[in-house]
């Protein structure tokens, strides 16, 4: 993340990816500059369960350290946030109304193995552009730029601790973000689009996860702008992208609904920002636990996750589906209730076991609301 006061070097306001060679965090640092930063290290403490070596390879916190550069590469790109975008790709399938199974259980007449085979392929190359390249880009220029904070908090990652090479970090950056683009454009043709729309989405994303990391503007600064951002691209971006892919993006519907999502995706963006609340404040960060303390922060993202899906509920019920709208109800409730017992009690010492018991609802929530927006008969109501 950011530090408060800024060197004013020119290279941080380049126009992208200025990856300055006298950072103290290069592999090309001063004796005394690497002195300073193992000073600050401490012990991994998360690690000492025996998960290290698994927690590494995931991206997340309290890995173990490793030299093997495959290893250090895929952290960097976290792949456990590659879930939710994946995630996000299945739900705009779903969504178009235009995906296809090899067998369907449920209807004799989507059956056609070989248009199902096609989809599926086509699906899954739609996941690969949205996880492992898009959202590699984005972690991996999100972890080169949260260095400083990292220092902090997770000294062990790669780059604070100098297991790979700027030189490295910026060609993956690069190879990443070229890649996806050219994957996203292969999609708009096998799709045969007359505009790119995978392509633009992807080039939008891309220029968001910039600003969000990256100085002058980086969003990250600013609790609801940041959060926000983060909620759109976990969950707008890839639902447009899945939806683009197998169908049209040409109602107000397919965009009011992701766009709602994205708040709640706010909320559970705060929940992250609770577990670094010393290092944004040490550094001067206005995420909105330090912004508006524990205790406001917590309502605020209640209130986000609830309030929205609870709206669109009320509008699956006011187009005419009852039913789905009964069953995004009944995924709400057990998430009210792990609010209740885990976020407003302890916002901070419950972070990992609130999303784990509450986000299974939410995403499942996503999903039938996609499911109901693709069998809905919009010729009867819009």
């Amino acid at each position: 993340m950011n530090m408060q006061k800024q060197p004013k070097d020119a290279h941080l306001h380049q126009p992208f990816c200025p990856f300055p060679a006298d950072t103290t965090f290069s592999t090309t640092t001063s004796r005394a500059s690497n002195t300073q930063l193992s000073a600050r290290k401490g012990p991994n403490e998360q690690a000492s369960d025996g998960s290290g070596d698994v927690r590494q390879l995931l991206g997340v916190k309290g890995a173990s350290e490793t030299q093997e550069k495959w290893k250090i590469r895929l952290q960097l790109t976290k792949p456990v946030t590659w879930i939710p975008l994946v995630w996000g790709v299945m739900c705009g399938a779903a969504a178009s109304g235009n995906y296809h199974w090899m067998w369907n259980p449920f209807d004799v007449n989507d059956r056609d193995v070989l248009l199902g085979a096609t989809d599926a392929l086509k699906g899954f190359v739609a996941m690969i552009l949205a996880g492992p390249f898009l959202t590699g880009y984005t972690q991996t220029i999100n972890d080169w730029y949260d260095r400083e904070i990292d220092a902090i908090n997770e000294p062990y990652r790669p780059i604070p601790s100098g297991a790979i090479s700027e030189g490295e970090v910026i060609a993956q950056i690069w190879a990443l973000l070229l890649g996806g683009l050219g994957i996203a454009y292969g999609l708009d043709v096998w799709a045969e689009h007359e505009f790119p729309t995978v392509l633009a989405l992807s080039i939008f994303g891309s220029f968001i996860s910039y600003i969000y990391s990256a100085p002058p503007l980086k969003l990250k600064q600013n609790g609801w702008a940041g959060n926000y951002a983060l909620g759109c691209s976990y969950i707008s971006l890839p639902w447009w992208c899945g939806q683009a892919v197998f169908g049209e993006l040409d109602r107000p519907v397919y965009f009011i609904l992701p766009i709602l999502y994205s708040i709640a995706g706010l909320g559970i963006a705060i929940v992250n920002d609770f577990k670094s609340i010393e290092g944004d404040r040490e550094l001067g960060l206005q995420s909105l636990p330090v912004a508006f303390g524990i205790d406001g922060a917590k309502w605020i993202c209640a209130g986000s996750v609830t309030i929205t899906q609870l709206c669109v509920a009320a509008y699956l019920y006011s187009i005419g589906e009852p039913t789905y709208a009964a069953v995004l109800a009944g995924l709400i409730l057990p998430q009210m209730y792990f609010q209740a017992t885990l976020l407003l009690p302890d916002p901070v010492a419950n972070d990992v076991k609130y999303q784990a018991s509450a986000q299974p609802f939410l995403v499942f929530g996503i999903l039938a609301t996609a499911l109901c927006v693709g069998h809905h008969d919009w010729g009867v109501m819009a």
